[in-house]
Order: C-alpha cells, then structure tokens, then sequence
C-alpha cells in the first residue's frame, strides 16, 4: 500500500517510500522507541519542544545545586544522529488531526501513517488555581532552574530582613507530596542545610530552617513497601526534616499554606509534588479518548481507543491489567518498555504480522533520602541504608544517556560526598514570585 505522506514534503521532510511514523515527546518512552525503530525501513519523525531528552529523576538535584542541568539532558540529534531515515523538528504540538491524519504544530503541519503520543505528564494541581499560582513545580529542567534560584535568593533576602517572622519565612520549605520526589527532595534539602548553608550565611542562623513534607495519605513512598515508607521517614526525621501525615493541603496564597486541619506554615517556597496528571493534546483529549490521571485510553498493544495507527505510550497512556487495575504506574520503566515493545509492534503491523501484547515487568523502585540513606523495592529483595544507596547511584548512573553525562554525574556525587559540598548552588537567572499584599 502507497503511504499516505509520500506526496508531502513539509517541515522539510524528505518524500520517501517508506512509512512515516511521527512521534511526539522527547522522553524516555519516546526515546526508547525511536531508538527501536532507527534502523528499519520506516521514515521517523521526533517532535519535541525542546532539542534534548531529560532524565527526570534526577531534577531534584538540580533544584538543590547538587548538579549542573547540562549533567542530566542529552541532545535529540545526538542519541539518533547516526540512524538513516530519521528526523527530529523543534516544534509544540497544538493538535492532532485524526480525520486527516496529520499533526498541526508551531511550525506546520505534517501528515503521518502512524503516530505515537508519548508527550509525557505535567503537574496535577487538581483544579487549585491558587496553589498553581504560588507554588513551585520541579518537572523540567527550566523548572527545577527556578526552584533553585528562589531558595537562594530567598536566603539572599533573609539577610536583608529585620523583620523574624519573615526571616523564618524565608528559610522555610514546604513540599507537598511523599513520593520519591518529595521525599528526595527534602532529603536533599535537609542536608543543604546542615552542611552547607552554615558555611554560606555565617551571618545568618539558618538552623532556625525548617523543613516540612506533607503527605495526604498515612505514609510516604506509596506504592513501595511499609518497611521501606517507614524507612524513610526514619531516615528524614533524622535529617531533622518534619514529615506530617493524613494533612491535605488546601491552599497557599504565597506566603501561608493551609490544610485541612488546623494546621498551617508560613513559607516562601512551596513545592508541589502531589502528582502528575497526563500531558493531553487536542484533538485526542474528548472523553472518549481521556479517563482518570488525564490519560489516553490505550489498548494491550498501545493502540488508541478507536485507532489502529495512533498509539501512546508513557505516562500519557492508560493500559489497565490485571495488577494495576487503575493504570500502569507513572515511571521511567514502564515508559521505556512500552517504547521498545511498541517498536516490534509497529513492524509487525505494517507487515501484516500478529503483535504481541505489552507486559510490564515491574522491576522494583527505589527513592534516595541522602547522603548513605537509600531504601530499594526488588521482586525479591528489600534492603534500606548505605548499600541501598549505592544501588540507586549505580542504577542512575546506567540508566543516564551518554558517557560524558554518566562520568560528571559520578565525579559530581564523589566530590560532593567527599567535601560534603554542592558547587551548583548559583543564580544564573535570577527569580521572583509576586506575593499577594
């Protein structure tokens, strides 16, 4: 059968025979199946907003000068730059045309054979325009930027007060969510504080910080075991970091977090970290493609509900088995899996071939809460502290894109293990939220 795009050269894109399969999102589930596809008879095209891949879990230290952002984000061409009949375009997505099989996007439109959405996920704030307004999210680099130049510049200002009350303000962090990032986070933040910022702001008394993780439910880490939460908490309440359970924040205005209770915090950074929800694209966002987190219903082969050569993959996709009635888990893992299935998958179906439906192989999970404190989840084995700890670098550490970003990250955490230091605590943009009066 002649391909739909082979009279079309738009954005540039050369005219050929083969089948043009177009995907959207530069993540790992993205990236897992351009990388399967590369060296087939199929024309791919990556559309992504920005020209590198990021890995994600390891924002937070971006966030807390821990690391350098260029140590966690690969460039696109890079990791595809030798593969034939690939082509990767700068471009925001703004709708799918499923009538005439094309994507509109900020630079054109293209038409596809096939297309597979793996836009990845955004942050949930369940309709709470104010906390949006005023809180801090951490899911992209230029994010985790931001985050990192309101805590400095926060202490900057905590100089320059006389007033205690806002000092302490200040110093303050609220994060809001005990998953791995929340937990990672605060972690991270707790040892800043002990270690580091004594040394920066002798002039000012920083123990007087404090750090607060709220968590709804009635333990941290869900989804991982009860020793493992437990843990974990151990770990922060050591680290002097205050962890409140069964509290559900309500609002924040910027300057006061309310909750459900009577509880409430003053502080001048509030982290949000209480889910994520799919990141929807017109034109595939009707109810009838769209159930709970956001997500696109997909089918055991990935395939769109009412779509043979639509797919999504990725934390966008909602595939409901018989272990995760409510969704795949948002993570790394099942995104890559689904990616590198999913490009057998493809050639299986434009040759006429039977697919093999997707089967997530959960390989475990495992959050870090500093320095030689680590808990891991395994099919078989659970283990918590130094040794788990060295087992969530080296996991990392394989799992980054590219020699040269593994070999800073590794140099990074020796030098900051042993100086017990974080050298990219810098402003490089400078800022600022606008309070309310």
């Amino acid at each position: 059968m002649l391909p739909l795009c082979c009279n079309y050269e738009l954005m540039n894109i050369p005219r050929t025979s083969y089948p043009r399969i177009v995907i959207i999102g530069g993540g790992f589930a993205g990236v897992a199946l351009a990388k399967k596809l590369s060296k087939q008879e199929v024309q791919v095209v990556l559309l992504d907003r920005h020209n590198y891949h990021t890995f994600q879990p390891l924002l937070y230290q971006v966030s807390t000068g821990g690391l350098e952002p260029d140590s966690i984000a690969y460039p696109i061409r890079k990791i595809l730059k030798d593969f034939p009949n690939f082509f990767f375009r700068l471009a925001n997505v703004e709708e799918i045309d499923t009538q005439n099989n094309e994507v509109l996007t900020d630079i054109g439109k293209l038409r596809f054979d096939y297309l597979v959405v793996a836009s990845g996920s955004t942050t949930n704030y369940f309709g709470n325009a104010e906390i949006e307004k005023h809180s801090m999210a951490m899911k992209t680099i230029p994010q985790s930027l931001n985050l990192r130049s309101l805590i400095l510049e926060n202490f900057e200002d905590a100089l320059l007060t006389s007033d205690l009350n806002e000092r302490n303000a200040l110093m303050n962090f609220v994060i809001v969510g005990g998953g791995p990032t929340g937990v990672e986070l605060a972690g991270a933040l707790a040892e800043i504080k002990k270690g580091i910022l004594p040394k920066d702001y002798p002039d000012l008394d920083t123990r007087m910080a404090q750090i607060h993780i709220i968590q709804s439910g009635d333990h941290i880490l869900k989804g991982m075991s009860q020793k493992a939460s437990q843990k974990a908490e151990d770990f922060l309440e050591k680290l002097g970091v205050h962890v409140w359970k069964n509290v559900r924040v309500t609002n924040y205005d910027g300057k006061t977090v309310s909750t459900n209770t009577d509880l409430t915090f003053e502080a001048a950074t509030v982290v949000w970290a209480a889910g994520v929800k799919g990141a929807t694209i017109k034109g595939l966002d009707a109810n009838d493609f769209i159930t709970r987190g956001n997500r696109i219903i997909v089918n055991e082969f990935n395939q769109v509900k009412g779509f043979e050569r639509i797919f999504a993959i990725g934390d966008i996709a909602y595939m409901v088995t018989e272990e995760f009635p409510n969704g795949l888990p948002m993570m790394a893992q099942p995104a890559i899996q689904q990616g590198e299935q999913l490009g057998d998958n493809m050639l299986c179906l434009i040759e006429g071939k039977t697919m093999k439906p997707f089967r997530y192989k959960d390989k475990g999970a495992m959050a870090t809460i500093g320095r030689n404190k680590a808990v891991v989840d395994l099919k078989k084995f659970r283990f918590q502290g130094v040794f788990a700890w060295y087992v969530w670098m080296f996991v990392h550490l394989f799992f980054l894109i590219g020699f040269r970003n593994r070999m800073v990250v590794f140099v990074n955490w020796v030098y900051n293990y042993v100086r017990f230091d974080r050298e990219a605590r810098l402003i490089i943009r400078p800022f600022k939220k606008t309070l309310k009066s």
